[in-house]
């Protein structure tokens, strides 16, 4: 177990229990709505992404293997042909950056879907080319910090079916989460692992009024909960961003 005062395991665990919520909930989102949170405690991208990502592999593979008919394969496909170059360049930021700078990437892109949360603007893509960058950047801040959720999704939803949303997400995550477990083994990073699976129960506290939340949001909208969360993690970032550049 890493050498944590008190309050930063109390801290980390209340944010596992959110994470947990906002993936199941979602489908995406558990680190771009988690991890600003998580480096106001320590800020340090690489001490958090080996969680994030053992927490991530363990939830959608079991939510995703118990509803395999509910996958787009062939968009999953198509798209992973787009990202995974850029994705493994983020990879390279991710192992090369410092941590500083890494941090400030985080909470600066985590500020840009805060407002599009607060103000209800929906980021979406009507052209194959617009397709094709958001994509690749997508991929790009997912590799170097997991937090490209949002921009791939914009695409996502216009190309893949709602019922079968959630799941593909879950695919391409694992497959994004494999390579880059393998990046940080190669790379002598601490996995923390031990840590990762004493927080898995109170993620699973997360995950299971989660898959509550999803159910009541494919009926209701999510509107609501983008604003509110959104007005949040604009407080958070913000100070995030302070600290950073201080």
């Amino acid at each position: 177990m890493p050498d944590l005062s008190l309050w930063q395991h109390i801290a980390i665990g209340l944010i596992f229990i959110w994470t947990g919520f906002v993936r199941t909930g979602l489908g995406f989102g558990g680190a771009a709505l988690g991890l600003p949170f998580m480096l106001l405690v320590i800020p340090d991208p690489l001490f958090f992404l080996p969680l994030i990502s053992v927490h991530l592999l363990f939830f959608a593979s079991l939510t995703a293997s118990t509803q395999l008919s509910h996958i787009d394969w062939n968009y999953l496909y198509r798209s992973l042909l787009v990202m995974l170059v850029p994705f493994f360049a983020g990879i390279f930021g991710l192992l090369n950056l410092p941590a500083q700078w890494l941090s400030l990437l985080v909470f600066s892109m985590t500020f840009i879907y805060a407002l599009t949360y607060a103000f209800n603007i929906t980021i979406r893509s009507n052209h194959y080319l617009l397709d094709w960058l958001l994509l690749g950047f997508g991929a790009y801040v997912a590799g170097t910090s997991l937090i490209g959720a949002p921009l791939i999704v914009a695409v996502y939803i216009a190309h893949v079916a709602a019922h079968q949303l959630r799941n593909t997400l879950f695919i391409l995550w694992i497959i994004f989460v494999s390579i880059k477990m393998a990046a940080f083994l190669s790379a002598g990073i601490n996995l923390h692992f031990s840590y990762a699976i004493m927080l898995i129960p109170l993620a699973a506290i997360g995950h299971y009024y989660g898959l509550k939340a999803h159910r009541h949001m494919l009926g209701s909208g999510t509107t609501a909960f983008r604003q509110k969360i959104g007005i949040v993690l604009l407080l958070v970032t913000s100070i995030g961003i302070w600290q950073s550049l201080a």
